[in-house]
């Protein structure tokens, strides 16, 4: 989730272990820094190989095996800051607390964490809360601040608790999503191959909704109010390197770096219809029932066989487009 997110679910978990008042404050910064720390994975890149980071945010720091070792580096990086106010242990306890959090709340996004690293890569993904959520962020910073005016960590548990009852609440909304696509897609008269559903954008209540079938993506979406409300979108045919890409070497370095997108992106590939040298990657959309590029691979025929393929992104929204956003939302 966002590095806001992340900062204030870790400190209202740290809050809540600290028993005495005085700490709130300490335990707040030091939750708030520990919770957002597995999120430096970032700094790990590659001029060279354009994907290579894909590969390393969400991995290790991520991990719940990390979790011990993670907390010990933030320690030891605070400790010389705060080794008057509180000792190694508090410090210890309150990143610990921190750093917990971070893994586990990525994962109830649809992006894909590495949860089981060293074990696993699977890439975990719940798909319960947009990456971005203000109705899960804000009232979590309101319990947290109250937790130190009032110096009682009463208001942090009862925030920790909230951020715990809302994501689980996400569960409910995520089977009527489901539910809306198979019986959208039995309407159609398909079969459905694969299924993806996710919220879109700040928001829970309109879902994007992606199922296989026959060679081709379908995308929809569906508000989920009171009612269920479907919001048709369109169709994609499935990325088939050979159909698509027959000029590619198959031993060739791009490749190589399709299917490590396709393990990134768990499969969900398309060409980019404006683009024909772009595979996008089919989960993400500004608008959850249409398909466009978000982020994506470039491959090029005039590259030598160890050349990488470019990682490229599209993060400009048109005014038009968050118009239309707007109106599905409200």
């Amino acid at each position: 989730m966002d590095v806001l997110s992340q900062a204030v679910l870790g400190a209202s978990l740290s809050q809540s272990f600290a028993k005495d008042k005085s700490k709130q404050l300490s335990a707040l910064l030091i939750g708030a820094l520990a919770g957002m720390a597995p999120d430096l994975d970032v700094l790990i890149y590659s001029s060279d190989d354009p994907l290579l980071f894909l590969e390393f945010h969400r991995q290790f720091t991520h991990s719940l095996f990390f979790i011990p070792f993670g907390a010990l580096l933030c320690t030891l990086v605070l400790y010389p800051f705060i080794k008057n106010k509180l000792t190694f242990s508090q410090i210890y306890l309150f990143s610990f607390a921190g750093f917990a959090t971070h893994g586990l709340l990525d994962a109830c996004t649809s992006y894909g964490t590495q949860l089981f690293w060293p074990f696993s890569d699977q890439r975990i993904s719940w798909s319960i809360v947009s990456i971005v959520d203000p109705f899960f962020t804000i009232p979590i910073v309101i319990g947290i601040v109250f937790a130190v005016y009032r110096s009682n960590r009463l208001f942090a548990r009862i925030a920790f608790i909230f951020a715990v009852i809302f994501l689980s609440l996400g569960l409910i909304q995520k089977q009527r999503a489901e539910n809306a696509l198979y019986t959208l897609a039995q309407q159609r008269g398909h079969q459905t191959e694969r299924v993806l559903v996710k919220p879109s954008f700040g928001n829970r209540h309109v879902w994007k909704l992606i199922y296989e079938y026959n060679g081709r993506y379908y995308v929809d979406a569906v508000k989920l109010l009171w009612k269920t409300q479907i919001v048709s979108g369109t169709s994609i045919q499935k990325l088939n390197i050979k159909r698509d890409f027959p000029w590619l070497a198959k031993n060739s370095q791009q490749a190589k770096d399709i299917e490590r997108f396709r393990w990134f992106s768990d499969d969900f590939l398309a060409v980019n219809s404006q683009e024909p040298n772009v595979i996008v990657d089919m989960r993400y959309s500004f608008l959850p029932n249409q398909i466009k590029l978000m982020w994506g691979i470039e491959l090029s025929q005039q590259k030598i066989e160890s050349a990488h393929a470019n990682f490229i992104t599209n993060t400009k929204l048109s005014t038009r487009t968050r118009k239309q956003f707007i109106k599905l939302l409200f």
